[in-house]
């Protein structure tokens, strides 16, 4: 096997990575589309593959996006699969420079909070929203 890594005279330009695109399995892709788009301001970027035929959607906000995909079986976010110990539980952490200012939004909107707004203990400031299909999506900072 041949090895990229080397001095800096012999290593590539490295190609610049510029977002991620975590990929989450749902119920139902339009009542998730409706989800992130009402309750958290997402825009929708695509709904398709046909207007009457919505099994894949991806919806962003700001740099954030997010995949969702319909595929006959129940979603399974972090949560379910560690048995509810609590350590693992994020589907996507969403780094956000004013996790207050954007908590007060959602409040306004009526989004309920699966952990509220408050520093923890890894070092973090922000809070958790669950989705319409279970996933776990932390909004903050390091504090």
């Amino acid at each position: 096997m041949t090895s990229l890594a080397g001095t800096d005279e012999q290593r590539p330009t490295r190609a610049q990575i510029s977002s991620i695109m975590p990929f989450f399995i749902v119920r139902d892709v339009p009542s998730s589309l409706a989800f992130y788009e009402e309750r958290l301001g997402f825009d929708i970027t695509f709904k398709g593959p046909e207007p009457n035929d919505v099994y894949f959607g991806i919806v962003r906000r700001g740099g954030a996006s997010i995949m969702l995909k319909a595929v006959g079986v129940e979603p399974l976010p972090n949560r379910t699969r560690e048995i509810g110990r609590g350590i693992a539980r994020w589907d996507a952490y969403l780094h956000v420079a004013d996790p207050d200012g954007l908590a007060a939004e959602y409040d306004s909107r009526g989004v309920e909070f699966f952990q509220p707004l408050k520093d923890d203990e890894d070092g973090l400031r922000g809070f958790e929203v669950k989705d319409a299909d279970g996933h776990i999506l932390f909004f903050g900072r390091p504090v």
